[in-house]
């Protein structure tokens, strides 16, 4: 069955919500589809939205997502392309949908005069290590912190 890779609509939103809450089980993280759907309504169609979905279409289902956007770099005192999340549902892995989101967001990079790309996996998902390891990137051994609402206020307020 073909895929159709095209950037994600507004009646895309539901499914793209359910499609995030798959990915976090499977990354083994939590979260809370509770008002994410709005959220992604405004980060991805209001004006001056940065962040750009793709989603992968197969006979009418979306089986998948990718989110990028594009950020600075100070070391490089450049942009690049930040892919956030790429997702497929267990069902279309190893068809070569995932490279064809990889490709697109690459092509439109390139698009923009913009000549890198970045993301992250956990080292964990060795499934997806192997993929992207194919696509020929450096690895940069880094940590990935988080700080939520409530530490981010306590900061703030130190």
């Amino acid at each position: 069955m073909p895929t159709t890779i095209r950037s994600a609509r507004t009646h895309d939103l539901s499914e793209l919500v359910r499609l995030c809450v798959e990915h976090a089980a499977y990354e083994r993280t939590a979260f809370d589809p509770a008002g994410k759907e709005e959220a992604l309504h405004r980060m991805l169609f209001d004006p001056g939205a940065r962040l750009v979905c793709l989603v992968a279409e197969s006979d009418g289902v979306v089986v998948g997502y990718a989110t990028y956007s594009v950020e600075c770099s100070t070391w490089d005192a450049d942009h690049y392309m930040h892919m956030d999340c790429l997702f497929l549902r267990p069902e279309v892995r190893n068809k070569g949908i995932g490279r064809q989101l990889m490709k697109t967001i690459a092509q439109e990079a390139l698009a923009q005069g913009i000549v890198r790309m970045q993301w992250q996996t956990p080292s964990f998902n060795v499934d997806a290590v192997r993929f992207y390891d194919r696509l020929g990137p450096v690895k940069k051994e880094k940590f990935r912190m988080f700080l939520g609402e409530e530490e981010t206020r306590t900061l703030a307020m130190s």
